[in-house]
């Protein structure tokens, strides 16, 4: 069983990195804004089925992590908050590109929209990241199964990144014209999240919690 803490800060640092551009959204953004709302939405579908095969590889890989060697918690901790550190930087650094001034993009059919989003998730590295080295520290052996656990939070992980991408591929238009009119809103937008995943790489860094030896 999760604790609350543990569910808020996983849906807190989902919300951050499904807000950062990254592949995913730029992808969804473009597909949606040059074939239409429904070709997005197919692609959407692919990147649930690949979130999905993270989560599977993560439950197994996750208990065995924890079970096998359990100093590797504070290793896994500090990576995850310079991960978060580097995310926060593309976002403020001058010069970075919005997800929303998207690229021209064929026009495919369903299945090779479905394969694309499939493959643009599987082959994202903030995703990987996020599953290897984000979603263990939510992990607390003290509270039972690891791999339930892991299962909840992912679960979790992935209701929030599926919802905010469903609501992207649906006003993607909209916001992409608004923005080119509002540059301020679009820094604006960059330093918010920036400044979220500031906080949570700061915050991550300094917790001293420890990982607890887990149950047989």
């Amino acid at each position: 069983m999760i604790g609350i803490d543990a569910g808020l800060g996983i849906a807190a640092v989902a919300l951050a990195m499904v807000l950062t551009p990254g592949p995913n959204m730029i992808y969804l953004v473009s597909r949606s804004i040059t074939q239409g709302r429904a070709a997005g939405l197919i692609s959407l579908l692919g990147v649930a089925v690949g979130f999905f095969a993270y989560l599977l590889a993560a439950v197994t890989g996750v208990s065995a992590v924890f079970a096998l060697v359990p100093t590797m918690y504070t290793a896994i901790k500090i990576a995850g908050a310079c991960y978060l550190l580097w995310l926060a930087w593309n976002a403020i650094k001058p010069g970075g590109q919005s997800a929303f001034s998207p690229k021209d993009l064929p026009i495919d059919r369903p299945r090779k929209l479905f394969t694309m989003g499939l493959m643009t998730n599987l082959l994202n590295p903030k995703i990987a990241v996020l599953y290897v080295s984000l979603l263990p520290q939510f992990v607390d052996p003290a509270k039972g199964d690891i791999a339930a656990q892991s299962l909840s939070l992912g679960l979790i992980q992935i209701t929030v990144a599926l919802t905010v991408n469903c609501l992207i591929v649906l006003t993607a238009g909209s916001v992409s014209s608004f923005l080119a009119r509002k540059p301020t809103w679009l820094r604006a937008q960059r330093y918010a999240m920036g400044t979220v995943l500031i906080g949570l790489a700061v915050s991550m860094a300094f917790d001293r919690t420890e990982a607890a030896a887990p149950r047989q």
